[in-house]
């Protein structure tokens, strides 16, 4: 079952498409008429229907985008700051740690402070 977001950005997303289809096809009768060999009126086609394609493709990207957003709305949000971040580990982020940056059994770094 579709939300209404979802069918709304679905809707805008085919609008969109339907624009960029009608400016390669805008596009592609401006070249022919301009076009004055039959190879530059076949090359005005091809780029119209790479413009299409371009087009759709960006229509099925928007789709998986507006359905990602959908399922990451029904995610539980109470595993969200509550010890349970899962795209956050702080143990990975040396500089944002209060732990030392050697083993605690170890001798502390001489900061070039060497006696010999």
């Amino acid at each position: 079952m579709h939300t209404m977001k979802e069918k709304i950005s679905n809707m805008a997303s085919s609008a969109k498409e339907h624009v960029n289809i009608g400016k390669a096809q805008l596009e592609e009768k401006l070249e022919k008429a301009s076009a004055s060999t039959e190879e530059e009126k076949e090359l005005a086609h091809e780029r119209k229907k790479a413009k299409e394609a371009r087009a759709k493709m960006e229509l099925h990207q928007d789709k998986v985008k507006h359905i990602q957003e959908k399922m990451r709305a029904k995610q539980p949000q109470y595993l969200h700051g509550y010890g349970y971040d899962l795209d956050h580990d702080p143990t990975l982020e040396r500089d944002k740690t209060t732990a030392p940056p050697y083993h605690h059994t170890a001798h502390p770094p001489t900061h070039g402070h060497h006696k010999y």
